[in-house]
């Protein structure tokens, strides 16, 4: 990767990733041409009305195929890993949510030697946490950014601080900044290097509205009537 003309930065892309178990969020926001996968947990697929992980899964995959995350249940290694087994066979798109905790650093650092071990490790609230997973085998760092924020705390800091360990040391893992809760945080998380952003669709759809671009565009409007009018004048 290097800087190409204008100081474009050439091979580097933020994926876009939506926060939701609910399909008909993921299937709207697919047919935008923006989205490049899925992130779930256990809430989520609460709120979305939903017991049936692996339907709801493969229902997305299907819908974006693309990375779709999908969280095991079990706090211990073991209850992870058999999960972890289950969940990864599901489709070649699926990747396993796995915490940031002791039990999760065993699991992840087995389920990193498989060769399907695609593992998004989640619950990040330092860079500390975020170097562990690196070094255990994770893919991606979930960072929390909104939790953070909500306790006073500097969520953003976090992400700045895991893109330049991960650059400094060479680490492979993704910084993925999650736990959205405006726009404003995805601006923020472009501009600290995040390699994904995961946003719930209400976000998303805030992204792409501005009074200004209604008010332009109603007076676009406007002034294309005025003129069909006249044209249409004997």
């Amino acid at each position: 990767m290097g800087a190409g003309p204008f100081g474009v930065w050439e091979g580097i892309v933020a994926l876009l990733f939506l926060d939701t178990a609910d399909v008909n969020e993921v299937r709207q926001a697919a047919a935008w041409g923006v989205l490049d996968g899925v992130t779930t947990n256990p809430t989520l697929m609460m709120r979305a009305g939903t017991a049936d992980l692996k339907a709801t899964t493969l229902e997305i995959v299907n819908i974006v195929q693309g990375p779709v995350s999908a969280e095991v249940i079990s706090t211990d290694a073991e209850g992870m890993i058999a999960e972890a087994r289950e969940i990864l066979n599901w489709s070649e798109h699926v990747f396993v949510k796995i915490p940031c905790t002791v039990e999760g650093l065993k699991a992840i650092r087995e389920i990193s030697r498989w060769p399907n071990g695609r593992i998004n490790a989640t619950l990040i609230f330092s860079p500390l946490q975020a170097y562990l997973v690196a070094k255990a085998g994770a893919t991606y760092a979930s960072i929390f950014v909104g939790r953070m924020d909500d306790a006073g705390l500097d969520g953003m800091e976090v992400v700045r601080q895991t893109r330049a360990i991960f650059d400094r040391y060479g680490f492979p893992c993704q910084v993925l900044a999650a736990s959205i809760r405006h726009p404003a945080h995805v601006v923020e998380a472009l501009l600290a290097g995040a390699d994904i952003i995961t946003v719930p669709f209400g976000v998303l759809q805030q992204m792409v509205r501005s009074p200004f671009t209604d008010a332009g565009l109603e007076r676009f409007l406007a002034d294309w009537r005025k003129v069909a009018g006249a044209g249409n004048r004997p």
